[in-house]
């Protein structure tokens, strides 16, 4: 019995932007997730776009053009702007649009379309890389952009790589000194950081994914939401009903196609905040995403199938 033909899934990683090493991280996962738990039914493709702009096929050099004929699906973690040149070779492709990296990038422009939704943020400022004839003396540049946050809210403040980041850890800096140092860590990094209001509360970290599931009537044709699973705080059977239902508008509104996860914190009164979006699932066996699958009698590579099978 001659046997399946395996799907080609072509893994899209690097580009252009600031991205460029997170961008080569994810996709690396992605192609072992898929190697380890899905090799039977499909074949990695790694596509490798560097920072030239320069594409590649498994090491080789090639045009855009020449990969719709090597792949049947593309899994893009690269810059957006990449899946506007797979649409327009017809090739398939999981991914976010321009408009979602957009909101992505823009906590100004995600939090005026958050207010449709009735959903907060927290109030944020985004420090550009460190560029001398912009900001004057390195020396001095730590303390000068603390009295900018300073100046626009007060402590304690949140203080992390505005970009995902492993070699930079996430600051909570109380004082106006400990807010210095950690613009300091962030700028050693040379990263855009990010330096946000800290809302005391409960957090919930929530994960969707449209018709996961759709065996069960009530999910058909729907947003699948994960139950909340391991929070910071205990959450009533009704803020977890609201937390849900605002989950699939948001999942919705912001025009996801695969995957969303969501960041939440609920203060005392009972006010949302949004903290942060992700569409890019993390796939490592020790991740809330796979507590969470494992929670609802799944696991990740059965939800990575779902995604693939729905392109």
């Amino acid at each position: 019995m001659q046997a399946a033909t395996k799907k080609r899934i072509g893994i899209l990683r690097g580009g252009m932007g600031e991205g460029y090493t997170s961008s080569l991280k994810k996709g690396g996962e992605i192609i072992s997730h898929i190697t380890e738990n899905l090799a039977d039914k499909y074949k990695t493709i790694d596509i490798l776009v560097d920072r030239d702009g320069v594409w590649h096929l498994n090491g080789v050099p090639v045009q855009p053009a020449e990969v719709m004929h090597k792949v049947d699906v593309v899994w893009n973690t690269a810059d957006p702007r990449v899946s506007m040149i797979l649409d327009n070779f017809s090739i398939p492709n999981i991914g976010t649009s321009s408009f979602y990296a957009t909101l992505e990038n823009s906590r100004e422009m995600l939090r005026a379309h958050m207010k449709k939704l009735d959903v907060d943020m927290p109030r944020a400022v985004v420090l550009p890389v460190y560029q001398k004839d912009f900001d004057g003396e390195r020396s001095k540049y730590a303390i000068k952009k603390a009295k900018e946050v300073h100046e626009k809210f007060g402590a304690p403040w949140i203080v992390k790589s505005f970009t995902p980041d492993a070699n930079m850890g996430i600051h909570l800096a109380k004082t106006f000194d400990e807010l210095v140092g950690a613009i300091e860590d962030g700028a050693k990094h040379e990263k855009s950081i990010l330096v946000e209001e800290f809302i005391a509360g409960k957090v919930a970290s929530i994960h969707s994914v449209p018709e996961f599931r759709n065996d069960l009537p009530a999910q058909a044709g729907k947003i699948y939401v994960f139950p909340l699973g391991n929070t910071f705080g205990n959450f009533s059977a009704e803020e977890k009903e609201k937390l849900s239902n605002l989950v699939k508008d948001l999942h919705i509104h912001l025009g996801v196609k695969h995957y969303l996860k969501s960041d939440f914190v609920m203060n005392s009164h009972g006010k949302i905040y949004l903290l942060y979006i992700d569409a890019m699932p993390d796939l490592k066996p020790d991740s809330h995403f796979s507590q969470v699958c494992e929670s609802v009698g799944t696991s990740v590579y059965q939800v990575v199938e779902h995604i693939l099978e729905q392109v």
